[in-house]
């Protein structure tokens, strides 16, 4: 009979949330009181955006990021619209552009300048007009320049191409007609060419955004999706909502056949709405409640059962909404690998909480940042139109690289597969083709890569030391029983000092006792 351990060996086990000083929150931040079921929150390296609470009219504030502390009172605003803001998201590739929706059934972008508000922004870059009733979501396609998903309750998501000169966008480029009810979330997967949607008639759909054609659709009556989300590259679902039973639930789906979920986790008899946010660079999911103060967070796996439970961060106070960081605003010297951004209504505070791995060692940390998608397009708005898929141009978060390739790189490998551990400054075309056949980047780049290269290689190499270690010839170990093995052969190595200074002190003493015989027989003589 085998054993097997009670835990599994990951190197995210120990994760762990910390919530910022108080110093470092926003305080007296007054946060839109809506009932809509919307995060009400984004963030950018730069920039904190929420939604707030305005008379006559919808706005929101846009924070410098560093600009901790109490707000003041008469804080400018970006107020345009004529009905309460529902949703607001940045352009993931210009960090000063973001996107508004309205109860006034339009959508604003708004370019925000670089310097603070000095007063009230009213002023639009561009107003998309073509929903017939509110506007509840806005999702930017994540790898193609200026194209904007909205959805609104006329039960249509449009398509925008914003790569136009009028100020007024009058017609979408596409109308998507397939929902039967108010559509509760998007999501696309990693190059863009899917989109999933939940709907408030129970249904998770799989659609093709340009054709607007349903690819698949979930008839399962066990569990009525509030959020669906792509995670990643897996091909596979998560929705979050309710059992028959009206407990809350996530459902792990196969985004090919949607008749039966994957797996099942009923969380708790809580009313309120679950958000998932998924971390394809750790495979971690994090779920976190409305109306709760805590964050559960899952290690995602392609074997069963898929989601593994980690722990979860807990807190008093309940958050209204939430944001999140994108990864290459994250403090790597703290190991930190996700952070929040709370909306706590009742105290009108945002609280940041970092995810932060447990790592004794200040230098980068490699294996928990691999690379991950950067703030430049990998399509035109034209080309994604015309029928071109690309995945994300990807970024090492290493301070001081650059974008690890002008291309964008092919799917994600299997979880099954280790990363290989590569220079983040030669990561090119050729490394992307030894990655996908599983061998030594180095040994392509030893073969076609100029003289210089290697001996650039190797000198950069010369100088990337931790405590002493070189951190390729000696990585650090990064589970539990690594950990182990490591000390286990120390324990050996200083069991095997100590003989060999005993069997040392031995021979000195009988050195010594000889010495003194030898003195004494030349005395005598």
């Amino acid at each position: 009979m085998s054993w097997h351990p009670q835990y599994r060996s990951s190197k995210f086990r120990h994760v762990f949330g910390k919530p910022a000083s108080k110093e470092n929150c926003y305080d007296s931040v007054p946060i839109t009181r809506s009932v809509h079921d919307n995060h009400f929150c984004a963030v950018n390296p730069h920039f904190i955006a929420v939604v707030t609470e305005c008379a006559g009219g919808g706005a929101f504030l846009v924070i410098p990021l560093h600009q901790t502390g109490k707000l003041d009172p008469h804080y400018p605003k970006v107020c345009g619209h004529r009905g309460n803001v529902l949703d607001v998201k940045w352009n993931p590739f210009n960090d000063f552009e973001i996107a508004s929706c309205s109860e006034d059934a339009t959508i604003k972008i708004w370019d925000i300048p670089k310097q603070l508000l000095a007063k009230n922004l009213t002023a639009c870059k561009k107003e998309l007009v073509g929903h017939a009733r509110r506007v509840g979501l806005v999702e930017w396609h994540p790898t193609a320049s200026s194209i904007l998903f909205s959805s609104g309750y006329d039960y249509k998501v449009m398509v925008w191409n914003l790569d136009t000169k009028e100020a007024v966008i009058m017609s979408p480029v596409k109308t998507i007609n397939c929902h039967q009810d108010v559509i509760l979330s998007m999501s696309f997967n990693t190059n863009g060419s899917l989109l999933a949607t939940a709907c408030k008639d129970r249904k998770i759909r799989v659609l093709d955004p340009r054709a607007g054609a349903v690819l698949q659709e979930a008839s399962y009556k066990g569990h009525r999706a509030n959020k669906v989300l792509f995670l990643g590259n897996l091909k596979k679902l998560l929705s979050t909502g309710t059992s028959r039973w009206n407990n809350r639930q996530m459902a792990l789906w196969d985004q090919d056949d949607l008749s039966v979920p994957l797996a099942e986790e009923d969380l708790d008899g809580s009313s309120g709405v679950l958000f998932p946010f998924y971390d394809s660079d750790t495979n971690m999911l994090y779920v976190v409640g409305k109306g709760d103060g805590n964050i559960r967070y899952y290690e995602v796996s392609t074997d069963k059962p898929h989601l593994n439970y980690l722990t979860e961060y807990r807190s008093y106070n309940p958050q209204k909404g939430i944001g999140v960081m994108p990864k290459r605003g994250l403090d790597v010297s703290s190991c930190e690998i996700f952070r929040f951004y709370k909306l706590i209504t009742t105290k009108s505070l945002i609280e940041p909480i970092s995810m932060i791995v447990p790592r004794r060692s200040e230098s980068y940390q490699e294996d928990i940042y691999p690379p991950t998608a950067g703030a430049q397009p990998s399509l035109t708005a034209q080309e994604w139109l015309s029928g071109m898929n690309k995945g994300p141009v990807l970024m090492s978060l290493r301070p001081g690289s650059e974008l690890l390739s002008p291309q964008p790189l092919p799917p994600e490998r299997p979880l099954s597969k280790p990363r290989p551990h590569t220079s983040p400054r030669l990561f090119n075309q050729t490394e992307k083709l030894a990655a996908e056949d599983g061998r030594r980047p180095l040994s392509l780049l030893e073969e076609r890569a100029p003289r210089w290269v290697a001996e650039h290689r190797l000198e950069e190499k010369k100088t990337w030391f931790t405590n002493g270690f070189d951190i390729f010839e000696c990585p650090p170990p990064k589970t539990e029983n690594e950990l182990l093995q490591m000390f286990y052969r120390q324990q050996d190595e200083i069991r095997r000092l100590r003989e060999l200074v005993t069997q040392r002190e031995v021979q000195a003493k009988q050195l010594e006792l000889e010495i003194k015989n030898l003195r004494m027989g030349s005395e005598r003589l």
